[in-house]
């Protein structure tokens, strides 16, 4: 099976646009990593250290940066108590760039859209379709889309600061960060359902890292949270035109 088989996105379907476009190549991939044997108490215990690990987005400040394949890259900074965030996602030499503060959310992108320009354009966040995930609201407010990984965990095994196991990709629903979506078969193969991953904390146990290697058709992706509590630097774009009515049916995600 060929990467062709899985095609990554991330947050949007603007976002897809860019995934989609992105060839995921033929040649040989890496084998999967052994399958870590973990029973029900030590998967319960690596996934509590996990949520535990993610609960710094309603405290502080942070970085994240995610990347598809090496291919698809996003950078965010975000401040979830002050209402502040920016992401950059790119593909390709193409761009979409989000700030949002407060209520309000600003986007600009150099895609050609139908309908939609290149300048900066304000959002009205009542017609912004809800799985676009442009919220503070927490539990909806990570840009790497941590919990959508560890939902999707089926066995998993700490050692210290060191989580190791198991997920299935078909539990990973649409939605900020990661995702996989299955090839012109219109199916995942069954090694998806279990496919490794490695997890990392840091000395006071926020998560810092989770990685997905790949195989099977799936594209190696990787989540790197960072910069805890440094100052986000969001700014409010001159300039900004409401946005069209052209570009709000090509935002959200597509299950």
């Amino acid at each position: 099976m060929t990467r062709r088989a899985v095609v990554a996105g991330i947050s949007g379907a603007i976002l897809l646009i860019l995934a989609c476009s992105v060839a995921m190549g033929t040649t040989e991939e890496p084998a999967a990593a052994p399958t870590v044997d973990a029973g029900a108490a030590d998967t319960a215990k690596a996934i509590d250290l996990l949520r535990a690990g993610t609960t710094f987005l309603d405290q502080t400040s942070f970085r994240v940066d995610s990347d598809i394949a090496g291919q698809i890259t996003t950078l965010s900074h975000a401040d979830n108590i002050n209402r502040r965030a920016i992401t950059t996602m790119s593909a390709s030499g193409r761009v979409i760039e989000i700030r949002m503060l407060d209520n309000e959310v600003y986007l600009k992108t150099n895609l050609d859209l139908p309908g939609v320009g290149h300048e900066w354009m304000t959002l009205d966040p009542a017609r912004v379709p809800p799985n676009f995930a442009l919220s503070f609201t927490p539990g909806k407010n990570d840009p790497g889309g941590s919990a959508r990984l560890i939902n999707a965990i089926v066995t998993a095994r700490a050692d210290g600061s060191h989580i190791t196991g198991t997920l299935d990709v078909t539990q990973m629903r649409a939605g900020n960060g990661i995702n996989f979506r299955p090839g012109t078969a219109g199916a995942f193969p069954d090694s998806v359902r279990s496919h490794p991953f490695s997890a990392t904390l840091d000395a006071e146990g926020r998560l810092v890292g989770f990685l997905i290697p790949a195989a099977s058709g799936v594209p190696s992706a990787s989540l790197r949270y960072s910069d805890f509590g440094a100052a986000t630097g969001v700014t409010r774009p001159e300039g900004a035109v409401a946005a069209p009515d052209a570009l709000y049916p090509q935002l959200g995600l597509n299950d």
